[in-house]
């Protein structure tokens, strides 16, 4: 049987191992993990494999929340008829690895996550989501020619730059200059990786970070949206109320009662 469970990881490292293998799974924010000496940093786009009595530690930012699946190579119920690709699954974790997943299996992560949050005592659920990824997972590790590598661009990679500048206008043009691609390849490369429009995923991108800032800070929702890029405090209300159904003042009223 699997275990699976949502969990976040502290800020200072520690270090452990066990007889088990493990897939640990960036949900939110970041996380940094070392298996055998072999570094791994964890965003929403990663996850990384610990093969069973491999040393390893970790430590996550503030933000940070990730997915733990555990498979216990001598479960039989595991063994059975009903589990007869179990050996190609094991395949996965004959050495420590860090696997970079495309947007069908990072939503599929995404969707189980939100389950786990919003069913904490379905058990039963959360190992069937578990075992539908560690299913998927299997595939593009031990047979890669399911998701073809035909492009260099680094949903993460993105991210880290989008992070960096996300008080400032970010055009296409810019990011497609970043990933060394036309305008028009690179919105055809970006929708196939990440399944959605670079526009939306820099407006998801600011509104998250907002959300972010207004959770956790006492800055005023005026310099929230001035560090975010967004051109106004109504421009920041109306989009977190269209996209996210929610207002800056609902969030740090949410955060006051916490």
């Amino acid at each position: 049987m699997l275990d699976a469970r949502l969990l976040k990881l502290p800020i200072a490292s520690h270090q452990h191992r066990h007889e088990h293998h493990q897939i640990v799974i960036g949900v939110q924010g970041e996380a940094d993990l070392s298996v055998d000496g072999t570094g791994s940093h964890l965003d929403t786009w990663k996850a990384c494999l610990v093969p069973t009595e491999a040393k390893h530690d970790y430590c996550g930012d503030q933000q940070n929340h990730v997915m733990v699946i555990n498979l216990d190579p001598s479960t039989p119920a595991m063994t059975t008829p009903n589990h007869a690709d179990y050996e190609r699954m094991v395949r996965v974790f004959e050495k420590p690895r860090t696997i970079q997943m495309d947007s069908s299996l990072q939503g599929l992560v995404q969707f189980a996550a939100g389950e786990f949050d919003r069913s904490p005592g379905n058990l039963a659920m959360h190992g069937h989501l578990a075992a539908s990824i560690l299913y998927c997972m299997a595939d593009r590790v031990v047979d890669p020619k399911v998701v073809p590598n035909r492009h260099s661009l680094s949903p993460d990679a993105m991210q880290r730059y989008i992070r960096a500048n996300l008080h400032r206008k970010i055009s296409v043009q810019e990011l497609a200059s970043e990933a060394c691609l036309s305008v028009s390849r690179f919105h055809e490369v970006f929708r196939e990786v990440v399944g959605t429009t670079p526009h939306q995923f820099l407006l998801q991108a600011r509104l998250n970070q907002a959300i972010n800032l207004l959770a956790s800070t006492s800055l005023s929702v005026s310099e929230i949206s001035y560090r975010v890029g967004f051109s106004s405090q109504s421009a920041l209300t109306n989009a977190l109320r269209k996209h996210k159904g929610t207002t800056p003042t609902r969030l740090q009223a949410r955060d006051s009662v916490a």
